[in-house]
């Protein structure tokens, strides 16, 4: 089997192993040794597979490890986002570049469920794994009145 470089999400941890997806393909791999990960760092690394069977994986080399922080601002979306919002149903998903770096997400939720929603937003391991594939510092979430916006920010 063959190396892989990549950009992987720790998703699971113990005393043994630790298991990443890698965010560009969704490939998941158990890590050999759980080397102090903690569940949703981010490596950018090559792995290889563990001799002898290959059914494991072990780094052998790794270039950059961070955390992203997901955080659920106090702020309302922004009066872009309540525009794009305008123009959705429920359920409706826009997504927009930011100007420099990283992306926005628009999100129409019914009212009564905005603060679930960006709840289940943060705490999403999709979140992160998106915003390790955009390259991004870290990502806030605003809500409001039906509206959830997820802006991945450099």
């Amino acid at each position: 089997m063959a190396m892989k470089d990549g950009t992987f999400l720790v998703t699971h941890v113990d005393e043994e192993s630790a298991v990443v997806q890698d965010v560009a393909d969704g490939q998941v791999h158990t890590l050999a040794e759980c080397d102090d990960f903690a569940v949703g760092e981010v490596l950018d690394a090559t792995l290889e597979p563990e001799p002898p069977m290959e059914v494991t994986w072990r780094i052998a080399e790794e270039s950059r490890r961070r955390t992203i922080p997901v955080e659920h601002s106090e702020e309302p979306p922004t009066q872009q986002a309540r525009d794009l919002a305008a123009d959705q149903q429920v359920g409706d998903l826009t997504t927009r570049e930011r100007a420099g770096e990283g992306e926005v997400h628009v999100l129409t939720v019914p009212a009564d469920q905005t603060a679930d929603a960006a709840e289940e937003i943060v705490e999403d391991e999709e979140t992160r794994a998106r915003a390790a594939r955009l390259d991004v510092a870290h990502v806030e979430v605003r809500a409001a009145d039906g509206v959830v916006s997820v802006r991945y920010l450099p």
